[in-house]
């Protein structure tokens, strides 16, 4: 199994989220928490279910990641898409502080 992660948007105003090892939202790709194993990802999503039932989350999925500078990427573009924003204008944005 490809290294995963849990991402959602937060609720309160739609950004970008991935569920940290320490159980809380961060808005970088790089703080998320990796995992390399169903029985892990199947606890990880659940754990991201749990946030959605409290509204703090809506719709997370487990998203394949790759090992780089500063912590784990996206490996689909749909996903560097999400984590970094729009794909133009790139001195813009998250795109410009990186993931």
């Amino acid at each position: 199994m490809a290294p995963q992660m849990v991402t959602a948007n937060r609720l309160a105003d739609g950004v970008v989220v991935y569920l940290a090892a320490d159980g809380r939202w961060r808005e970088r790709c790089a703080d998320g928490h990796v995992v390399d194993d169903r029985a892990s990802a199947a606890q990880l999503l659940a754990t991201a279910e749990a946030a959605v039932a409290t509204c703090d989350v809506v719709g997370p999925y487990l998203i394949d990641v790759v090992p780089g500078d500063g912590g784990p990427r996206p490996q689909r573009y749909r996903e560097q898409i999400r984590a970094a924003g729009p794909s133009i204008r790139t001195d813009l944005g998250k795109q410009a502080e990186g993931y």
